[in-house]
């Protein structure tokens, strides 16, 4: 795991956005895995910038962490209206190479074991974004689940039911289940980006990258992974240990330095 800090959140988004399109300019077919939440939104928002730069995502297939349980993917809640809202109506993507679970399948094992054979077929996902929940969850993965856990559906923990509460309406509102990528099924990512940003992030981005790992916080099973990079911005790093050192390594590493006047 590498941890490199930003000094704001915009900065970490646009080194996430440049990493992901470094990747896609070395493989245009790349098989990219999409986070949803405020912090995907800046990075996304860059990414459509870089494609109106000539980014070119006609080859990209995508596959996202997760979906409500009982939302239709026309629900202005949905994550397939997000996704397009927020990227693939304003990039070159063939729409037929961009997938989500379906929340409203008849039978939800049946499409959980569906998306994971799709992901298979594909030769599995090339870089993963993600983000981090309060509860220290990646995609949908609330605490106690299994860190080799596949897709499948997930009873959602209170407290994102109640962060999710404002997009909704109101936590009573808020579907209480969604289908998600099992960590099991994150960690075979070849290559993982998680981005945190804000003081409101620090506790449990400190707890998931320094601290022992635990299916309480299944952010932790990243620390198993061998090519996770972890990008956030000083508000988010005010806990971290190693904070120093990881400053060091963005300054000086080769691999980084290409990018300091770009970020």
């Amino acid at each position: 795991m590498e941890i490199l800090i930003q000094p704001t959140a915009l900065d970490a988004a646009r080194l996430a956005s440049l990493i992901i399109a470094d990747r896609l300019r070395q493989k245009p077919d790349l098989v990219l895995g999409c986070a949803t939440g405020r912090t995907m939104e800046r990075i996304y928002g860059e990414l459509v910038r870089l494609s109106g730069e000539g980014l070119d995502f006609s080859k990209c297939r995508t596959f996202n962490l997760d979906e409500y349980v009982g939302l239709p993917s026309d629900d202005p809640c949905s994550y397939h209206v997000y996704m397009r809202q927020h990227l693939f109506d304003q990039v070159n993507i063939q729409l037929p190479n961009t997938h989500l679970p379906n929340g409203i399948a008849p039978d939800l094992k049946a499409e959980a074991q569906s998306y994971e054979d799709k992901i298979i077929q594909v030769g599995g996902i090339d870089l993963q974004l993600l983000g981090i929940g309060e509860t220290g969850h990646i995609g949908f993965n609330e605490p106690l689940s299994a860190l080799m856990s596949r897709t499948r559906d997930k009873a959602l923990a209170p407290l994102t039911l109640q962060q999710n509460a404002q997009f909704f309406g109101g936590a009573q509102h808020v579907p209480k289940r969604a289908l998600t990528m099992g960590v099991g099924t994150i960690l075979e990512a070849k290559e993982i980006l998680m981005v945190v940003t804000g003081e409101a992030k620090a506790d449990i981005l400190a707890k998931a990258t320094e601290g022992p790992i635990t299916a309480m916080i299944s952010a932790t099973a990243l620390q198993l992974h061998k090519n996770c990079k972890v990008i956030v911005d000083e508000a988010a790093a005010i806990y971290l240990k190693g904070k120093d050192y990881y400053r060091w390594i963005f300054e000086n590493e080769p691999e980084w330095q290409m990018y300091q006047n770009k970020s």
